[in-house]
């Protein structure tokens, strides 16, 4: 059956990750946080917090700024937002498939609100995906085999008319346990030669 419907990861495919492990360390080892205290407090609130139940701010009061510092919450912020960058032979090529009008474009994240809203408007994600299935505002997470279902109900396809991209294996297998095709991405050669595979033609 032919592919109608591509569901997308975006951190890690189409731009760098927001705040994964790698952004947060970084983030310690520039503001000089204790980074167990900061892992810690971390792992308490990352589910409430991709899940739209906090707001970054209070994300950040109760991980960063619970104490006095001698930098802001809106300097924090900023440097946050500054590590999303754009992956571009991905992201370009998600952006010639939408053009094309081929297979309905859904992008399925888990990102925080204000990092998702941000991330959308700066690089331009309206002009390349259709609908938008992100954590914060389903109150689902990947690999959660309902954030997958909704997804499913909301295109109105069956699991063998979709095709779920990311880059993370466990996220694949749920996908895949759903009955979807899957691709793990690794690079955009090898992304364009899997959807070629499944008929989804990028020329």
């Amino acid at each position: 059956m032919a592919i109608r419907t591509l569901f997308w990861d975006v951190g890690g495919v189409l731009l760098t990750n927001a705040w994964d492990r790698s952004e947060r360390e970084q983030a310690v080892a520039k503001f000089q946080l204790d980074p167990v205290d900061f892992q810690d407090r971390h792992e308490m609130l990352v589910s409430s917090f991709e899940r739209g139940k906090i707001s970054l701010d209070e994300y950040l009061q109760r991980t960063v700024f619970y104490r006095e510092r001698p930098f802001t919450i809106e300097g924090f912020k900023q440097y946050m937002f500054s590590r999303s960058q754009a992956l571009p032979e991905p992201l370009a090529l998600a952006r010639k498939l939408a053009v094309s009008r081929a297979v309905l474009m859904c992008s399925m994240n888990n990102e925080s609100a204000e990092l998702n809203r941000y991330r959308i408007d700066t690089f331009g994600l309206r002009e390349t995906f259709d609908v938008f299935i992100s954590s914060c505002f389903v109150g689902l997470r990947k690999p959660e085999e309902g954030i997958y279902r909704l997804g499913l109900d909301i295109v109105q396809c069956s699991p063998d008319e979709c095709c779920f991209i990311d880059d993370r294996p466990l996220n694949v297998d749920a996908a895949k346990a759903l009955g979807m095709h899957a691709i793990r991405v690794v690079n955009a050669q090898q992304l364009q030669a899997d959807l070629r595979k499944l008929g989804v033609d990028i020329d």
